[in-house]
């Protein structure tokens, strides 16, 4: 019951406009994610889970993972027509790689301030993490197909957001964890 009631009531109001309203901030993720965490806990069953743990038993995404699945998902369809690209996001086709998405481009000179707040926009962000999915994924030729390959390849990533308490690896994104494991070799 706890379970429906998060999903039904709470996680929508969390996720809502999340491609482009997603935070990048250790503190702002922490804080977003702990009221899952805090749901989950509750759940009958779950009290003496780690919350990695707790997720992995109920088939949850961190709310980050979501937060990036959703945005993944909305460059699909303003690449496939299906949403406006009031961002002016350009696609490429790359014969080995198969779709790409321009990433925009900053002026070398700007400031700090400014290239921290370009490099987690909207339009650079989604581009990078649409350019980390394979060729099969990036060329599906329907929503549902599309959701379907994307879930399946982002279950190959572990899902260990930033929570207070709890040691990470890293920050938890998909850009993350596609440079660890290319790195290491083993996707």
């Amino acid at each position: 019951l706890m379970l429906t009631l998060y999903k039904s009531l709470v996680r929508c109001k969390l996720e809502y406009c999340s491609p482009l309203w997603n935070p990048y901030k250790i503190g702002d993720i922490q804080t977003l994610e702990n009221i899952q965490r805090f749901f989950t806990r509750r759940i009958q069953g779950m009290e003496n889970l780690d919350y990695w743990e707790r997720m992995k038993k109920l088939r949850l995404m961190s709310l980050q993972r979501r937060r990036e699945r959703y945005t993944i998902i909305q460059l699909w369809k303003i690449n496939n027509g299906v949403a406006p690209n009031s961002t002016g996001t350009r696609f490429y086709h790359h014969e080995r790689l198969g779709i790409k998405a321009e990433v925009p481009s900053l002026y070398s000179g700007a400031q700090k301030s400014i290239s921290n707040k370009y490099f987690n926009s909207f339009g650079v962000r989604a581009a990078r993490l649409w350019n980390t999915l394979p060729r099969e994924v990036n060329t599906a030729e329907t929503l549902d197909m599309f959701k379907v390959l994307l879930g399946r390849w982002l279950d190959q990533y572990p899902d260990n957001p930033p929570v207070k308490g709890y040691r990470t690896q890293n920050g938890n994104s998909i850009l993350d964890w596609v440079l660890v494991i290319r790195v290491k070799g083993d996707v």
